[in-house]
């Protein structure tokens, strides 16, 4: 990757989130935004409030989420070899909502729901792991008993939605399950972005030995590399990254299937620029997308909504025009 591409990647996430910074219901002018970053006391409180308190951290929480599952999806395509895998393959997502919809349903604030949802994320890898350990550790007997799992817990999902109180908490359950970024706070990123970050940071670090992962198993063995390592690490990197997203906003699907294939696209099949360049496209792509949810309506619109209506299209055009995934 050439290094003039290198640092237009960098900064596209960083110039997407101060524009993003400007647009709203109420536009803000750059200026102005740029004075409430550094603290200045001239401009008005409510202008001031309105950066710091309420559009930053749903900008970072965007460029987080953004990253954290594109890399996800670029981790378990690598691990899987299958360029159709998503985060949710292995049920992070089914374990996720379960844990988020309970939350709501027993009356935790924000804080409780989110810790529920990460640890029921873990919880369905570790159920999906114990399920294929006694058939083989194979990525098939895996995406199987992924599906199983997700299954079992979106079933537990529509268990909590039946008991939950139809005027209250159900239409809460309902819309977290959307997906949305208007939950964002400092607190909920204390706890969900180190998760991501250090995730982030370790794939990166084995960006070049997810190449290996495309490899038979003799290939792998004969290559010195210690594959069980390997695929551990991957798969509870892509995992917490999943599980943490999903606790913060909800279901957000797409972003990680749509993200790796664009960038596969341009940049090939490469893990040394693939993740680099996921990362960044990623996190600009969700703060975009988050932007618009935010800004066309009196309402806002659940982000899953847009990235499906992205989406979809987006691999219709590529199965017919017949490029190569």
């Amino acid at each position: 990757m050439k290094k003039r591409t290198i640092i237009i990647l960098i900064i596209f996430p960083i110039i997407t989130a101060l524009v993003c910074l400007c647009i709203g219901r109420n536009s803000i002018s750059p200026l102005d935004v740029l004075k409430a970053l550094t603290g200045s006391q001239d401009i008005s409180g409510s202008v001031k409030i309105t950066i710091q308190n309420i559009r930053l951290p749903r900008i970072l929480l965007g460029l987080l989420c953004g990253a954290g599952l594109s890399v996800a999806g670029c981790s378990f395509q690598g691990f899987f070899s299958n360029p159709l895998a998503t985060p949710d393959t292995m049920g992070v997502a089914g374990g996720a909502s379960f844990g988020a919809a309970l939350g709501l349903l027993l009356g935790f604030n924000m804080i409780g729901v989110q810790i529920l949802s990460l640890c029921m994320g873990i919880a369905a890898v570790v159920i999906t792991r114990l399920t294929a350990s006694g058939r083989g550790h194979g990525p098939a007997v895996l995406i199987i008993s992924g599906i199983m799992v997700g299954s079992l817990f979106s079933a537990l999902v529509s268990l909590v939605k039946f008991l939950a109180d139809a005027e209250s908490q159900l239409p809460a359950i309902t819309y977290w399950l959307m997906g949305s970024l208007g939950s964002a706070g400092y607190k909920n990123l204390v706890i969900g972005a180190p998760v991501i970050i250090v995730s982030v940071i370790i794939i990166f670090l084995l960006r070049w030995r997810l190449n290996l992962l495309s490899l038979s198993e003799d290939e792998l063995i004969a290559s010195g590399t210690n594959v069980k390592l390997l695929r551990t690490l991957v798969v509870i990197c892509a995992t917490a990254m999943t599980s943490s997203v999903i606790s913060m906003c909800g279901q957000v699907g797409w972003v990680g299937l749509i993200v790796p294939h664009m960038c596969r696209m341009i940049w090939g099949q490469d893990g040394r620029k693939l993740i680099p360049a996921s990362i960044c496209i990623g996190a600009a792509f969700m703060v975009m997308v988050d932007t618009v949810a935010r800004s066309v309506s009196a309402s806002e619109i659940p982000v899953s909504i847009l990235t499906a209506i992205i989406g979809a299209p987006f691999f219709i055009l590529i199965l017919t025009s017949r490029k190569k995934l």
